[in-house]
């Protein structure tokens, strides 16, 4: 990949700069992960039954938690931790929700956790063919992110995505039989098929026009499957979909009072309960304002 910076009279070739040390890369997510990430930082060298954990976070969109571990060169067993890294979080859900509640001073209950949601995140320059191979199936909750740094402070984070064919955890072989079959019972990686599955084929054609429609507003935009929605995201959840029978309820993530609707289409929701992102809710059962309604997302871009 070839990294420049423009001025204004030439283009300057930047050069990368290695990490010296894994550390060098666990204190830079550390200090900014909330602009890195959509976590937040729990505990840096989280020690549980002499494992060292190097970042433990929470996702507060999701509720649960994600291990962060950081890697300066290649490393060939990052599946094969990231399944132990999981197993033991799902042993001993108590001690990570002690941690929560000293570290942050707020109260939360092992019921408050979506346990189904955690994850393992591996943060390294570089990856290896095999690692990426090895991570590449698609209910696996295991994620690569690719992170460089070059002159003039430029730095480069790219997680990198599972192919669309990616197939399924049950095809892995070496790993232990116990350690996977706890995996498949308590944690669950949705797909956009499981909140399409068992829904009318007009709610099916309605979604994927939608869906198109909100592509098209910009090449950034990637669609995530979460528990109760899927979410349509660049950095931050634009919009959230539920899937319904016969409708398609979306939430726009604005605050109330920031929506330009001259239509008046969108509902406040800001006083009532919702699963998705924002204060602004629509219910569709047509494409009519699809137009319309495209216009009030890209006001959350």
């Amino acid at each position: 990949m070839l990294i420049l910076k423009k001025t204004e009279k030439e283009l300057l070739h930047l050069k990368e700069k290695p990490f010296k040390l894994e550390k060098d890369i666990q204190k830079l997510f550390e200090e900014h992960l909330s602009l890195l990430t959509p976590y937040q930082l729990i505990k840096s060298e989280f020690t549980i039954k002499n494992h060292r954990i190097d970042t433990l976070a929470f996702d507060p969109e999701n509720k649960t938690f994600v291990i962060i571990e950081y890697k300066r060169s290649q490393n060939l067993s990052v599946v094969d931790q990231g399944m132990a890294y999981l197993s033991l979080m799902l042993e001993y859900k108590a001690d990570f929700i002690v941690e929560y509640n000293e570290t942050q001073k707020m109260t939360l209950k092992r019921e408050d956790v979506d346990w189904s949601q955690s994850k393992v995140i591996f943060v390294s320059p570089a990856f290896t063919d095999f690692q990426i191979e090895a991570s590449n199936f698609k209910d696996l909750p295991i994620e690569l992110w690719q992170v460089n740094q070059f002159d003039h402070g430029v730095l480069i984070v790219n997680p990198l995505k599972k192919s669309k064919a990616a197939p399924s955890i049950k095809q892995i072989k070496t790993v232990p039989s116990s350690a996977l079959e706890q995996l498949k019972i308590e944690i669950k990686v949705y797909s956009e098929e499981d909140h399409l599955a068992d829904k009318s084929e007009e709610v099916k054609e309605l979604y994927e026009d939608f869906k198109q429609a909100i592509l098209r507003l910009d090449s950034d935009i990637e669609v995530t499957a979460k528990k109760v929605y899927i979410a349509f995201k660049k950095n931050k959840n634009i919009v959230d979909f539920a899937i319904q029978q016969r409708s398609i309820k979306i939430w726009i993530n604005m605050s109330k009072g920031q929506l330009d609707d001259p239509k008046g289409l969108a509902k406040d929701v800001s006083q009532i309960g919702h699963h998705g992102n924002g204060d602004y809710q629509l219910i569709v059962k047509d494409t009519h304002y699809l137009e319309y309604i495209m216009s009030l997302i890209k006001q959350a871009l």
